[in-house]
């Protein structure tokens, strides 16, 4: 029997490949977790030409058509590791960290800078204020009377993100409480809540209903030189303490800490209870940039915009979070440098994404109507490359936990799911929880749609069994983390992601007829409905990575 060899069968399956993709994208829109799956040896042999088998070294030195089987193949993890060393030197040579406002982030988009010019992107700095926040060191909270007592950092309170620094202490007076399991609290959400509060005390006010910076700026108002805010309690969810800010725009300019549920009942239920608060923080304008460059072809009315966030937190390098997005978008500006497509696509490095999501925040807001309705779609790439990871794609259709993204999300997220078939690889819907730089695309009505690989929750038993790794073990141990370093990578979370990247940007760079599509398709719908439908569906309760109420 005469054999076959390795890349004649590659060939076919590459031809297969083409064929069905060609199919889908012209008869149909894709609809994701398909029964239709390709068969096994047809996503074995896509997997390994994916993945550069038998790669001549001048296979991808020139791509002057960025295909979606091309594309991937050319879009190694070999070659995205050198981005991820430098920016962990670069967070080496600059205390530890590239957080934005600090020195390690401004090396970092001096070293992106560089690299898009070197490549032949004529590249925009696009600098924007922000109030940086750094924590200094613990906080400190004690009971001076009746029972003088010292409450443990982390255990039984912490910092409120973005607090003002400060060190105070009052008489604690609790303001319109509502104790309980299944409770409605509305503590501290209106002026009239404090309509008895007494100037110079700490208020001690529940969560609930609105965000925390109404909560705090309310009780400043009032008069209060501190504020403590502690977990609703309605739920067994809602009892202990959570990572939560005031928003980078709180103007109460008093220290604010969050507390368990059990410690405010005690709390409120001590008469004659006087605290002490230190807020031990640094929080200040600072000014930093994001990096915009875009392709030299393609239809400047139609852009695909890719974008990830460049800063880690003040605690590491942030290599999983998020150099590994960084640095495939790197990678992907660098195979398309002069690859010729039928619209623009525009990169993005965002600033101050961990204070709140703020550069990519400013960036939509300071963009006119006109600029708004150019960009097509947005794919955000946020932490691809988690050690215990899975494969996630941002829930567009809404079918996974009920919040449709804008009109030609769901197309987005059929391409993507589209891939991952093709290579035989599993995937699991990713929930739109405003927590990535996505968001205020979203609130402006573009589509949008991306990956995730976990951060802190915990992978289950039935994930372990479909991803491997570890059940009972974070997806990302090292979440905003010193450890957060080069070795905290699954190199092969790394490679697939990277090429569903190269893929979808490569539909999407030459056709966005799915997602038009779906957009005529709503624009049928009379535009109350469409409005009532949306605000239906808002609840936001994060803002990046934080809690806001």
């Amino acid at each position: 029997m005469k054999s076959i060899q390795p890349v004649t069968l590659l060939a076919g399956a590459i031809a297969t490949g083409a064929l069905l993709i060609g199919n889908a994208a012209i008869a149909n829109p894709f609809h994701g977790n398909s029964n239709n799956a390709p068969p096994p040896a047809l996503s074995y042999f896509l997997d390994a030409y994916w993945s550069g088998a038998y790669m001549h070294k001048n296979e991808c030195r020139v791509i002057r058509w960025a295909t979606p089987m091309h594309m991937p193949r050319c879009m190694q993890a070999e070659n995205i590791v050198p981005y991820l060393e430098t920016f962990q030197r670069l967070s080496d040579e600059n205390d530890g960290n590239r957080a934005s406002g600090l020195p390690g982030y401004d090396a970092s988009v001096a070293f992106v800078a560089e690299s898009l010019e070197d490549m032949g992107y004529n590249v925009t700095l696009d600098a924007f204020d922000f109030t940086a926040y750094y924590e200094q060191g613990d906080g400190q909270l004690n009971s001076l009377a009746p029972t003088p007592t010292s409450y443990v950092w982390n255990e039984d309170f912490t910092y409120l993100s973005q607090t003002e620094p400060g060190n105070v202490s009052g008489t604690v007076q609790a303001v319109d409480l509502d104790l309980g399991a299944g409770n409605a609290s509305t503590s501290g959400c209106e002026i009239e809540d404090f309509d008895s509060f007494q100037s110079g005390n700490i208020a001690l006010v529940q969560r609930g209903a609105c965000s925390f910076q109404q909560k705090a700026e309310n009780a400043a108002t009032a008069g209060a030189v501190g504020v403590i805010v502690f977990n609703q309690g309605n739920a067994d969810d809602r009892t202990g303490l959570i990572n939560a800010t005031l928003g980078e725009e709180y103007s109460g300019g008093i220290p604010v800490f969050f507390a368990t549920y059990d410690n405010g009942v005690t709390w409120a239920e001590t008469d004659g209870l006087v605290l002490s608060m230190l807020a031990d923080v640094l929080r200040e304008t600072r000014s930093v940039d994001n990096v915009i460059a875009e392709s030299r072809w393609g239809n400047p009315d139609n852009v695909v915009m890719l974008g990830a966030h460049l800063d880690s937190v003040a605690e590491g390098a942030g290599i999983n979070d998020n150099a590994s997005g960084s640095a495939a978008l790197l990678e992907m500006a660098n195979l398309m440098k002069k690859a010729r497509t039928r619209n623009k696509v525009r990169f993005a490095w965002w600033g101050a994404e961990e204070a709140g999501l703020v550069g990519s925040t400013r960036y939509v807001q300071n963009l006119g109507e006109t600029e708004l309705e150019r960009i097509k779609a947005y794919l955000n790439f946020d932490m691809i490359a988690s050690p215990n990871f899975i494969y996630g794609i941002y829930d567009g259709d809404g079918s996974g936990f009920g919040l449709e993204g804008p009109a030609g999300s769901a197309a987005i997220e059929s391409v993507f799911q589209k891939y991952f078939e093709l290579r035989g690889e599993s995937y699991v819907d990713s929930e739109i929880s405003f927590r990535s730089d996505y968001a205020e695309f979203f609130v402006e009505d573009i589509p949008f749609g991306g990956l995730f690989t976990g951060a802190e929750v915990i992978k289950t038993e039935e994930e372990a069994l479909i991803f491997g790794g570890q059940a009972g073990v974070a997806f990302d141990e090292c979440y905003h983390s010193a450890c957060d370093t080069i070795d905290n990578v699954d190199l092969r979370a790394l490679e697939v992601n990277a090429d569903a990247i190269a893929f979808v940007t490569s539909v999407f760079a030459h056709s966005t007829y799915l997602i038009d599509e779906q957009i005529d398709a709503v624009d049928t719908e009379p535009s109350i409905q469409r409005f009532m439908s949306n605000i239906a569906q808002f609840n936001i309760t994060h803002w990046g990575k934080y809690w806001i109420k």
